[in-house]
């Protein structure tokens, strides 16, 4: 066994991990009408020969109106359902890595064009645009479409969506569900003061702000079979004055550990136009340190993590149990190859990789 932290095994609920690295859920924006298509196999089946420990398929809207745009993925009937089957039984012909699926209602941050069109509000008059649901009635920004405030219905339809969307991800053979809870989307709408303007027991107090995701975590878990984990991503702060922080996110992790939570994601920012982000390496390994002070279940790290130094030092020094790459695993999809053989760690590939093995490192792939 490698001595290196970094591809040390990890155990997950019932899920059995073989190192610390996690490719993190990264949108693609090319579903059609929520389905998945043949980029999604190049995309996903490229990722899956890396050697990480778990693919995490991206943001997936539980309902059509949950979508971020009009080309994100869905899990909300059966042909999207068929069409995310076909890719997977493509993939897993040919790779075992565990598979995750994020689940997402995009909330008031819904109805936009894709990021390589400029990514701006789409209105529910236009062809590509729809009516747009949240916490409260408050615009993402001037021209954003303003939102219909979810009621007693509303909830109940969003929360129901959350539970069939997981169960036909359990239906699919997949691995981990996680749900969304940062980014300024729906969930981390009903958390944050900023979004979450509610009279009723949804709103006010921080116990009644996160007593909506917490219904839908409850319900998500309750609706999977018991050895499978279910996680969260969750935003640290607001990166605001006046919004969702770290106190309140510590908050937010214990109750959630107390009700069966497998593993915590810790993001940041996403909900307000006026974030003030001081971006650079690791600059969101401090939440996820003091996520883990107060847990037992797994904390994950993420943002701008790209050198493997900078990751083993991540896992060695305990500021978190594992690691996520996105930007850096599309740059580099071998990343976690080549983090093995500057550290001395091991990884599985495909044995059609095998005779790639640099003669210099001795030891390096494991043959499936």
């Amino acid at each position: 066994m490698s001595s290196a932290a970094l591809f040390k095994p990890i155990k997950i609920r019932g899920l059995n991990l073989l190192n610390r690295i996690v490719i993190a859920p990264m949108c693609q924006y090319s579903a059609e009408e929520g389905c998945m298509n043949e980029w999604h196999l190049i995309h996903l089946g490229k990722l899956a020969l890396s050697g990480a420990a778990l693919l995490t398929i991206e943001a997936t809207a539980v309902l059509p109106e949950g979508r971020i745009t009009y080309a994100d993925l869905g899990l909300w009937n059966e042909r999207s359902y068929a069409a995310m089957g076909l890719i997977l039984e493509s993939i897993r012909r040919w790779t075992d890595m565990p598979i995750g699926i994020q689940l997402n209602h995009a909330g008031r941050k819904a109805s936009t064009e894709v990021p390589w069109k400029g990514g701006k509000p789409i209105s529910p008059t236009e062809a590509l645009g729809w009516q747009t649901f949240a916490p409260s009635r408050l615009q993402y920004s001037a021209e954003a479409v303003t939102p219909v405030a979810l009621d007693r219905e509303g909830l109940k339809q969003v929360r129901n969506a959350f539970v069939a969307a997981a169960r036909r991800a359990a239906k699919l053979g997949l691995d981990l569900v996680q749900i969304h809870a940062a980014h300024g989307y729906l969930l981390h709408q009903f958390l944050s003061p900023l979004t979450n303007h509610r009279s009723d027991d949804y709103g006010g107090s921080l116990e009644n702000r996160m007593r909506y995701p917490l219904e839908v975590f409850d319900a998500v878990r309750s609706a999977l079979p018991t050895e499978m984990p279910v996680s969260i991503r969750v935003s640290a702060t607001d990166w605001v004055e006046g919004g969702w922080n770290l106190e309140q996110t510590l908050c937010f992790a214990v109750e959630l550990q107390r009700r069966g939570c497998d593993a915590i994601h810790v993001s940041s920012g996403g909900l307000h136009p006026d974030q003030r982000i001081p971006i650079g390496p690791g600059y969101q390994v401090p939440f996820a340190r003091m996520v883990k002070k107060e847990l037992k279940i797994p904390v994950v790290a993420v943002g701008l993590i790209s050198g493997f130094e900078q990751a083993e030092a991540i896992i060695g020094t305990g500021d978190a149990d594992m690691i996520a790459l996105a930007r850096t695993i599309l740059f580099d999809p071998n990343w976690p190859w080549h983090a093995a053989a500057e550290l001395g760690g091991r990884v599985q590939v495909p044995k059609q990789y095998l005779r790639s093995q640099p003669s210099r490192f001795k030891n390096l792939f494991e043959n499936e």
